[in-house]
């Protein structure tokens, strides 16, 4: 990176191309302001510490300012300063003094710091902010870096797989690969690690089709927790949209991301992105004024109608991120797009989605977010997935995203907890989710897939603590155990957290593999997070948010073998039976072989009673979809036994020239697929879950 050189001229350049674009002759720098009186372009040397030029931008077209400065080359180091009126009261927080990021800035150069000097107001003279700071910002927070010229991505084309044989591997940069011990060790923690051989052997052995990973945005730590001595550690704090997070790069910095990306494109697996869209790190109105509240306070965030000091907090982190205006649903298009077509990203899991769909007048699935997406080339062929729920009016909104989206379902893992800790009703719902929520997903044009269906994921318990601990135990983040989720619907099997007792391990290893492969027998999409198949812990603690340690590190040396293979058994037979994963839901409509596609039976064969409210058991018999077979011989029979009882059960016939072959038995992981020799009083433990599958007969 080369000292900046002396400024010649500014030109008025090109509105259209925001952020800092190199042409071969020089550079255009572009910024969104509609409230802003004048915008400074502020250069800065090679190792940020000294501001070599500050020059206005010398043009405005409508809201963006703009101005091309000749003969400046990728590597520059430059921020911007934003004049205008300081009114809090009317929404305006415009300071000169803080220097702010680009919206648009690929990479930054140095670390934000949790300072005093980077608040927009000053707190010394009114709690209230009334008065504007006078301190200069720029040596606290990082620079913006002119980028290289960008191309679209040339890697590994993406695997696309169809969404019935996806598999969701919900995983953190660092807690997947920085224990893992075949990774070089130089390698641990970062974006390269993800393309390691280790990694990619495990998640195909496994049979994973798809890696999420949590936030790479480049986000903050916030500064209650730098006071405590932690960090952000799920990086749900963004601030930088089309900037890599520094923190988890390795020899070959952003590149090194792309080299991961290409490898698992290789190996068949997509890479999805989980995004933060909805709020910044700069929080409420006591934060600090690092990119857009000083660029356009207004016009970046939704603030409250009669009092603009405060913000609308429909996230819970403090502010709200106005997706609903024009050039804010311009910044988070183009970085969509930027992510799957220069970084060759596949999907994106979007936080709090909920937020992105809210107009004026509420969640609105005809609203600019969703149109746009749904018109744009490439983003509409990517896989969207909602987290579809915030804290605002109307939050939650399971169900009610477009038909071309998937959707975490909280109602699936709330609903299966509670049928393996014998609550009351609770079979009831665990029939409807085994077919995907049907009730909740089958409208206009949607599919099964659209049931993103999960026990764990990286906010609450693991699936091993599901069975551990009846209460959460977050002492180490610093609350007084205050935080985190308290209704967790787990159970410890009768000793909170570690145990010798042989009794109650046994029963944990089972409940385990029950709600396990409670997910994956069930329509839909399945997700499991990263180290559950391992048997990972987090020692009760249901929040780690903050715990950049052996606390969320993945425990690769005490994996529990004998899980993991029977999470790999798991996934195979579901990878084997397309009737496990079908493409239409299921309504026990006749086939053409005038055979119903699914049939529900007691353990004897006979019609359930539904009213029944300590239902705890029950058959579940599939076939292709009447709609689209998609075999004529493709058969299953889930056979679910909640009760502690052993029980018998009759098995249905399994259909002409076809054998019932007892495929998994959740009471007796290690043994063998066999086939049934008679139909009669076959055994199912208590407690557990049993699959047979139909097999040709052999002459």
């Amino acid at each position: 990176m080369q000292e900046t050189a002396p400024i010649v001229s500014i030109v008025p350049g090109d509105h259209t191309r925001l952020g800092a674009v190199y042409d071969g002759d020089g550079v255009n720098f572009a910024v969104f302001s509609e409230n802003a009186t004048r915008i400074d372009l502020c250069l800065f040397s090679a190792d940020g510490l000294r501001e070599t030029a500050r020059i206005a931008l010398p043009d405005r077209t409508g809201a963006v300012w703009h101005g091309c400065v000749p003969g400046l080359k990728p590597g520059t180091l430059y921020g911007y300063r934003a004049h205008g009126p300081y009114e809090p009261h009317r929404g305006h927080r415009f300071n000169p003094m803080k220097l702010l990021a680009d919206p648009y800035a690929r990479a930054f150069h140095g670390e934000w710091r949790n300072a005093k000097e980077t608040l927009g107001y000053d707190p010394a003279v009114s709690e209230r902010d009334a008065a504007p700071s006078q301190t200069d910002s720029a040596p606290f927070v990082p620079k913006s870096i002119v980028p290289e010229p960008e191309a679209s991505w040339s890697g590994t084309p993406a695997p696309r797989r169809d969404w019935s044989e996806t598999v969701i591997y919900e995983a953190h940069v660092k807690g997947l690969t920085q224990l893992l011990p075949d990774v070089p060790e130089h390698l641990r923690g970062t974006y390269e690690a993800l393309g390691c051989d280790a990694v990619i052997a495990h998640l195909t052995d496994l049979g994973v089709t798809t890696l999420e990973l949590l936030p790479v945005h480049a986000f903050l730590d916030d500064g209650f927790l730098t006071e405590r001595g932690l960090t952000n550690y799920w990086g749900y704090n963004s601030l930088g949209f089309f900037a890599l997070e520094p923190r988890y790069f390795g020899p070959n910095g952003a590149d090194g991301f792309r080299q991961a990306v290409d490898r698992l494109h290789a190996a068949g697996i997509e890479v999805i992105l989980d995004v933060v869209y909805n709020h910044t790190a700069e929080g409420d109105q006591r934060g600090p004024t690092l990119c857009f509240r000083g660029l356009d306070n207004a016009a970046y965030y939704n603030l409250q109608a009669g009092n603009a000091r405060y913000y609308v907090n429909d996230t819970g982190c403090g502010n709200t991120v106005a997706v609903n205006h024009p050039f804010v649903l311009r910044m988070v298009l183009d970085s969509l797009r930027y992510w799957a077509t220069v970084m060759g990203i596949d999907g994106f899991r979007f936080d709090l989605a909920t937020t992105l769909g809210r107009e004026a007048h509420g969640f609105d699935l005809r609203g600019g977010f969703f149109d746009a997406i749904r018109q744009d080339p490439v983003l509409s062929r990517c896989k969207l997935i909602a987290e579809p729920w915030d804290i605002g009016p109307g939050g939650y909104q399971l169900g009610g995203f477009p038909g071309d989206w998937a959707e975490w379902n909280d109602r699936f893992r709330d609903t299966t907890r509670k049928f393996w800790r014998a609550e009351p009703h609770a079979a009831q719902e665990l029939a409807g989710n085994l077919l995907g929520t049907a009730a909740v997903f089958d409208h206009s044009g949607r599919k099964p897939f659209s049931s993103v269906n999960f026990i764990a994921a990286h906010d609450g318990f693991t699936l091993a603590d599901v069975t551990r601990y009846r209460e959460k135990h977050n002492e180490a983040n610093g609350e007084s155990n205050a935080d985190g989720h308290g209704n967790n619907l787990s159970d410890n099997c009768g000793v909170e957290g570690d145990t010798r007792d042989p009794e109650i391990l046994s029963r944990r290893a089972q409940r385990a593999r029950n709600l396990l492969a409670t997910v994956f027998l069930s329509q839909g999409t399945p997700m499991i997070l990263a180290g559950d198949e391992l048997g990972r812990s987090q020692r009760g603690n249901n929040n780690t948010y903050c715990q950049d340690n052996e606390t969320s590190w993945i425990d690769w040396a005490g994996a529990d073998a004998d899980f993991l293979s029977f999470a790999r058994r798991l996934i195979g037979l579901r990878r084997a039976h397309p009737v496990l994963r079908q493409g239409q839901f299921l309504h026990a409509s006749l086939r053409e072989d005038g055979l119903p596609d699914v049939v529900w039976s007691n353990l004897d064969g006979c019609a359930l009673n539904w009213r029944d409210p300590s239902l705890d058991r029950f058959c579940l018999h599939l076939r292709g979809v009447a709609q689209t077979p998609l075999s004529a011989t493709d058969t299953a029979l889930i056979v679910v036994n909640g009760g502690e009882a052993d029980r018998r059960v009759l098995l249905p016939d399994p259909g002409t020239d076809l054998r019932w072959e007892r495929a998994l038995d959740t009471a007796a992981p290690q043994a063998s697929s066999e086939l049934v020799s008679s139909r009669y009083r076959q055994r199912v433990s208590g407690e557990s879950v049993v699959l047979f599958v139909g097999t040709e007969e052999t002459p």
